[in-house]
């Protein structure tokens, strides 16, 4: 019989919680810790639209990247997630900023995705850098960013640079941008803002911001596969839900 601790220990061990940031809230947030589990839900947020979902899936177990419960919960009223969840009995475990800095994280993930060789973390982890198999220009590359991680739309600093290295930081890396740009062709993230893509393209630098969702998403699913091997006797299924923040066509 598979548990919530059971499972919490396995990604405990690949991505132990007591790295998390201190500002994060990691960990086991809701349910029984002793609970049996059948049936695992997968999605980068707890939003209502994804408790709907474990509820009508008869989940006992929601398995989240960003926290369900980030601050401090000044209630938990009829229809909030947390209530939902709750009524519901099921339990919810929220990898975030420890998942993001391991080995088999977020950014060795997308790295994965992006088809980035050899890459080495830096800046505690909230960044890899690795090569691709060959040169692109940067146009090419956004092209081929955007193909990958399936999104339309992305921002990059128009430059000369041929990219060759380059380094990944999935979600919010915009305080690593500085050290990315200094040591790689390409800096691939997803939540730039306009003055710190301008301070790029001042400098000549290529950087490529392709949205939070999708930097994030697909690399955390990935553990998907990994939770497959070691629990057999669980069922585990991804939250049929798209990036909720649209962007007009």
């Amino acid at each position: 019989m598979t548990t919530v601790k059971n499972i919490y220990d396995y990604i405990n061990s690949i991505a132990p919680f007591d790295t998390q940031e201190e500002w994060d809230n990691s960990g086991h947030l809701v349910g029984d810790f002793r609970a049996e589990v059948k049936r695992v839900v997968l999605s980068l947020d707890a939003t209502k639209e994804v408790v709907s979902y474990c509820a009508d899936v008869n989940a006992d177990l929601l398995l989240t990247h960003h926290p369900v419960i980030f601050s401090k919960l000044a209630d938990v009223k009829s229809g909030s997630v947390v209530y939902e969840l709750v009524k519901n009995n099921i339990a919810c475990i929220s990898a975030h900023t420890n998942f993001d800095k391991a080995e088999c994280g977020i950014n060795a993930n997308l790295a994965e995705l992006l088809e980035i060789k050899n890459t080495e973390p830096y800046c505690g982890g909230f960044i890899r850098i690795g090569e691709l198999d060959g040169e692109m220009s940067i146009d090419d590359f956004a092209g081929f960013v955007e193909n990958k991680l399936n999104v339309s739309g992305i921002r990059y600093t128009e430059c000369d640079n041929v990219i060759k290295k380059v380094a990944v930081g999935g979600g919010s890396c915009g305080e690593f941008m500085d050290y990315a740009i200094n040591n790689a062709d390409c800096f691939v993230t997803g939540d730039l803002k306009y003055h710190e893509m301008l301070d790029a393209y001042e400098q000549g630098k290529a950087v490529i911001s392709a949205g939070h969702f999708e930097t994030e998403s697909s690399a955390f699913l990935m553990i998907k596969d990994k939770l497959e091997k070691i629990f057999t006797d669980v069922e585990f299924l991804v939250a049929p839900v798209s990036n909720p923040i649209k962007t007009a066509e």
